[in-house]
């Protein structure tokens, strides 16, 4: 399983166009076809900080997933809402029986 963790720092007047952006793509991703998971959370002590995480079968679904049209779409808005600050995101390969070690 792959695991895809990342918080975006957001300019504060673009907070509200990036999550209605967000909640797009979570909605979209939701339905593809791998994704086990993916979830956009907003930081309750910092409005202007936003979390994703993500779960995907494989990397060949993820790779599907950076290639799709619900993509294309959310990196365009996100570029012409200019609200991204920053972003710190990353990928990790989870062994499938790790979490029932846990």
């Amino acid at each position: 399983m792959i695991v895809v963790t990342g918080t975006f720092n957001l300019k504060p007047e673009a907070v509200d166009a990036v999550h209605a952006a967000a909640t797009v793509m979570m909605t979209e991703s939701n339905k593809e076809d791998g994704c086990l998971h993916y979830r956009f959370y907003a930081d309750v002590e910092h409005r202007h900080i936003m979390h994703v995480y993500e779960e995907w079968a494989s990397d060949a679904h993820l790779a599907a997933h950076a290639a799709s049209a619900h993509m294309a779409a959310y990196r365009k808005e996100l570029s012409e809402i200019g609200g991204v600050i920053s972003r710190d995101v990353k990928k990790t390969e989870v062994a499938d029986d790790a979490w029932s070690s846990l």
